[in-house]
């Protein structure tokens, strides 16, 4: 992954980010949610729906 611009690591460090991209992939349905306090993302929070069919 590139590195990413000091004004987007204030607001999540590259790990996280690499993380939620990851929580990305892996979601066919659902949602992705970043909690965000004083400007800085301090918690991500995933829900995945699964299709019956």
């Amino acid at each position: 992954m590139a590195e990413i611009p000091k004004e987007i690591e204030k607001v999540i460090s590259e790990e996280n980010l690499a993380k939620v991209f990851e929580y990305i992939k892996e979601t066919t349905h659902g949602t992705i949610t970043l909690v965000i306090q004083d400007g800085k993302v301090v918690q991500v929070e995933k829900l995945e729906k699964i299709r019956i069919k």
